[in-house]
Order: structure tokens, then C-alpha cells, then sequence
């Protein structure tokens, strides 16, 4: 909604354009920081935010757009729509939520600190497939992958592993076509930033560091098991601290 909206005002026609979003969630972001900072920029830019709005079906012959508020189950509210984005509802594949590794809901069933299994102790999980508690991001692969390694290495030779993946994760927050927020935190919502600024602002720095630095990083150095995540960065840059 960002974009569209920043490309409605690039092209003059912000007036003729009723920007929504809705969203099934009870917020705009799990992280209070960068939640109050996106709220503030959906009430500058006039876009209409509605929470607990469910889409349930969509009308393409009409445009029309049917959502469920779930505040009050069974109530429905239509939308008329020129342009419509949806994002659909994602869940682990068949194929492993019929499998004994799967949790209750069907995601791997992992311990969060160590990443090994809670049933199969020869079983490890990184990524999407996994039922841990933080955003499924490629940043959060490279900081289990860190981890995962460490803790892989040392049960080989029968030691106790050491390391504890603290959930960190980061969603860049694309809000115009120059500007991100970079938003870092770890299992308990808290901010974990890797720059020695608030990156609870938009800045061009960041911008360029998600369209130009982070795609090296992932094809150069997630992919060949050499990017581990920015932890040394982060504790270089804030002098240990972090």
C-alpha cells in the first residue's frame, strides 16, 4: 500500500485514490517501535486502516471485495475495488503436517534455543517449515544458521551445545520508493538493531542497504553458508553492547 500510494501522489492522481488496507491482525506490526512508527505514516498519507478484517470472498465480475469483521463473527462488510492486493493465507505443506515430526498444527516441532527436535534428537529445523515463535524471514535463517551449525557440530562429537538462537529476525519495511524502515527485534518483540541509529525512521540508507547490500549478502553469502546473520556487526558497531 506503501508503493501504490507514493506512485498515486508521483502521478498526481493521490486525490482520485482511496488507499485501504485491511488486515485480519490486531495491529499494523508485532513491534510496538516500528508499529507506531507505520501508524504514524498511514495517518500523514490519509490511508484507511481497518484490524480484524477478514477477506473471505472475492466478487471480480462486480470488483467487490467481502470481508468478515471478526470482532463480531458473522457480520460482513463489502469493498468496491479498482485495483485489489491480497495476500493469501500460508501454512506448512501437507506433507509434513502428516508427518510424527509436526507439531499440533503442523510445523516442525523444534526446541527454539537449540533448533533440535523436542521428539527425534537426530532431527535439526531452520526456516519456514519450523514452528518457532519469530517471523519466517530470510534474515531469521541466517541467524539459525549461525547457530544451527555450532550446535550440530558440537553433538557430533557428543559435547553440549552452547549457542541459543535468540530469535532474531528483520523485515524491511518498504514505505516509498526511496525509503525503509529496517525493523530488527528478536523472540520477545524488543528491537535488535544492528546500526548504532534509530531505525525506527525511514532513511534512504536503509532503502539502498535492503535494494543494493542485502541481495549480495543473500546470493553470495546466505546461500554458500558464509552470512550468518549480522550479530558481530551489531556487537562491533555498538562497541559490545549488543
Amino acid at each position: 500500500m506503501y508503493l501504490s500510494e507514493t506512485y498515486f501522489r508521483k502521478t498526481g492522481k493521490r486525490s482520485k485514490a482511496n488507499v485501504i488496507f485491511n488486515t485480519s491482525l490486531e495491529k499494523l506490526f508485532g513491534v510496538d517501535k516500528y508499529r507506531i512508527a507505520l501508524e504514524n505514516i498511514t495517518k500523514d498519507r490519509n490511508i484507511q486502516v481497518n484490524y480484524r478484517h477478514n477477506l473471505i470472498e472475492v466478487k471480480a465480475d462486480k470488483q467487490e471485495a467481502v470481508f468478515e469483521k471478526l470482532d463480531n463473527p458473522g457480520e460482513t462488510i463489502t469493498y468496491k475495488y479498482d485495483m485489489l492486493h491480497v495476500t493469501p493465507p500460508m501454512g506448512p505443506y501437507e506433507v509434513q503436517k502428516n508427518s510424527p515430526l509436526a507439531d499440533s498444527v503442523g510445523w516442525l516441532d523444534v526446541d527454539k534455543d537449540t533448533l533440535q527436535h523436542k521428539k527425534y534428537p537426530n532431527v535439526f529445523g531452520i526456516g519456514d517449515c519450523t514452528n518457532l515463535p519469530t517471523s519466517k524471514t530470510a534474515a531469521a535463517v541466517a541467524g539459525q544458521s549461525a547457530v544451527l551449525h555450532g550446535t550440530i557440530s558440537k553433538i557430533m562429537k557428543n559435547e553440549k551445545p552452547i549457542k541459543k538462537y535468540d530469535g532474531y529476525t528483520s523485515c524491511p519495511l518498504v514505505t516509498s520508493y526511496n525509503t525503509v524502515i529496517l525493523a530488527e527485534f528478536d523472540y520477545s518483540c524488543q528491537p535488535l538493531e544492528t546500526f548504532p541509529i534509530d531505525q525506527g525512521k525511514e532513511r534512504w540508507t536503509m532503502f539502498y542497504m535492503k535494494s543494493i547490500a542485502m541481495p549480495i549478502i543473500y546470493w553470495y553469502g546466505l546461500l554458500k553458508g558464509i552470512w550468518g546473520g549480522p550479530a558481530p556487526i551489531r556487537k562491533l558497531l555498538h562497541l559490545g553492547f549488543k
